[in-house]
């Protein structure tokens, strides 16, 4: 394993880096060796208050509101030529830091670049309208920044979903807070550290460090917030909701998924079983739109399971700085949920068809590696069907007739992914057009879609959309004026 250079890294308010006492820090460990990264600030109420009043200064600043969309833009555009410019040290970070594999941290770098080059080119582009009311008036709308927008960042893509909020934030002209997950923050503020010498006006992006029940808590409930972005669980999504109701707030919410990929008989076999795996043991299967159910036509159900335990018994497992096909799973307490779900299987009597044991990896014994698992004739209406499992688990149910096939689809509270595998294309066009959820492939699996398609959920999924050009809905709000001549 790597040997790494412990350091206090601090909370970013107003342009300049703090760090509190030392009783206030949080310890930031490998998942692969449990070894310790970095101390980052135990944030709270204080430091969010700070944040937002910084960013509150700087969105009504006449230096901000000076800057025009173009230079935006621009400097947007700059950003992603850092990140590039600094895409191995970025994705060693995200990969000690988060356990996947460096060469999914790679790929995540780049995706990271690609928002701030996606959302530069959006920054002047953000149109109003006019709308035919009736003779001497002329009616118009224009879109505004919405104002001081608070992220709450998960753990499990933190640098991609830090660049998308920043990107997003400065191309509609707002400043933003960010509280990354206090597991995994350390991309979030290398990412800020790197933007530093680009002149962003201080307090346009701050970032604060701590637990969500403190930092995350005090954010999602601080009055000067105009917006709310959360991506996690169902039960904080309701907690960050109801803050937010309390002033007002509009949210957008992303609180995860039960996503299928359906394969029927006239599939291409060899693509479907590629990407089912794909979908399922990305980033350890801890990905909120992972494929985490194989709903299958019976007829091929045998021959497809057994080529699909093949396959996953012959994927590789370490740390993910030595770019194995899986890495870790986060912490001992994601760990012991996934655990728990496996010991369930066995409790009901479900086939447990591979995996489903901890792996041992030399030198790195106390890391959290579990095996890739596949639980066999899962009920469609089984609490392992039903509920998100956050980990390298795959439930396998069959069904007879195609209604049959959309019913389990749509038979979970969640609607975020859907893949469709069939060569049938009126069938592929008809099934997704009956998906209840906010993505449908067909006969691929993007796992959460690129930079351009929009991303959101159905259901307890969530609501409001990240991701292309929708999203800059959510960071503008409409004026309409009307001028009589």
């Amino acid at each position: 394993m790597k040997a790494v250079d412990v350091q206090v890294k601090g909370c970013y308010i107003g342009g300049e880096w703090k760090i509190p006492e030392k009783e206030r820090l949080i310890e930031v460990k490998n998942p692969a060796d449990s070894s310790l990264l970095a101390f980052v600030p135990r944030g709270d109420k204080r430091e969010i208050d700070l944040a937002v009043k910084s960013a509150k200064k700087a969105f009504h600043s006449k230096e901000w509101n000076m800057v025009k969309p173009y230079n935006r833009g621009k400097l947007l555009y700059q950003v992603a030529e850092i990140i590039r410019e600094n895409k191995e040290e970025l994705a060693e970070i995200e990969t000690l830091d988060v356990g996947k594999p460096i060469a999914q941290s790679a790929v995540d770098v780049e995706i990271a670049a690609r928002y701030f080059e996606y959302y530069a080119g959006a920054a002047d582009k953000i149109l109003g309208e006019t709308i035919p009311v009736e003779p001497g008036i002329i009616n118009y709308t224009v879109r505004e920044p919405i104002g001081i927008v608070g992220h709450i960042i998960p753990w499990n893509y933190p640098l991609q979903i830090a660049a998308r909020s920043i990107a997003v934030s400065i191309a509609t002209g707002n400043t933003a807070v960010l509280k990354p997950a206090e597991d995994t923050p350390l991309t979030t503020l290398k990412l800020v550290e790197l933007m530093e010498p680009l002149g962003l006006p201080k307090g346009a992006v701050n970032v604060v460090t701590g637990y969500g029940y403190e930092a995350g808590a005090a954010l999602s409930a601080h009055p000067d917030i105009n917006h709310i972005t959360f991506t996690g669980s169902v039960e904080t999504g309701k907690r960050v909701m109801e803050s937010a109701a309390k002033n007002i707030v509009p949210v957008t919410l992303e609180l995860g998924g039960k996503s299928p990929n359906i394969v029927f008989a006239d599939c291409n076999e060899e693509l479907a079983l590629e990407w089912v795996i794909k979908s399922i043991v990305q980033n350890a299967g801890q990905t909120c739109s992972a494929g985490s159910r194989l709903v299958i036509e019976r007829t091929i159900k045998e021959k497809f399971v057994d080529k699909l335990i093949n396959a996953m018994e012959k994927l590789t497992i370490g740390p993910g700085i030595d770019n194995p096909d899986l890495g870790p799973v986060l912490s001992q307490k994601q760990y012991e949920l996934i655990q728990s779900f496996i010991d369930l299987a066995k409790q009901d009597g479900i086939r447990i068809a591979t995996g489903g044991k901890r792996e041992l990896v030399e030198k790195c014994e106390s890391g959290y590696f579990l095996q890739p698992t596949i639980l066999d004739n899962v009920p469609a209406s089984h609490h392992l069907a039903q509920e998100e499992i956050f980990g390298p688990v795959l439930t396998v149910t069959t069904f007879e007739t195609e209604e049959e096939a959309i019913e389990i689809a749509n038979g979970t509270p969640y609607g975020l992914v859907a893949g469709v595998w069939t060569e049938n294309a009126g069938r592929a066009h008809r099934v997704a057009s009956l998906l209840q959820c906010g993505q449908v492939f067909i006969n691929h699996y993007g796992a959460g879609g690129g930079i351009a398609q929009p991303f959101g959920g159905y259901k307890k999924s969530g609501f409001g959309r990240e991701k292309g050009l929708e999203a800059l809905r959510n960071y503008t709000q409409v004026k309409n004026v009307a001028v009589k001549f």
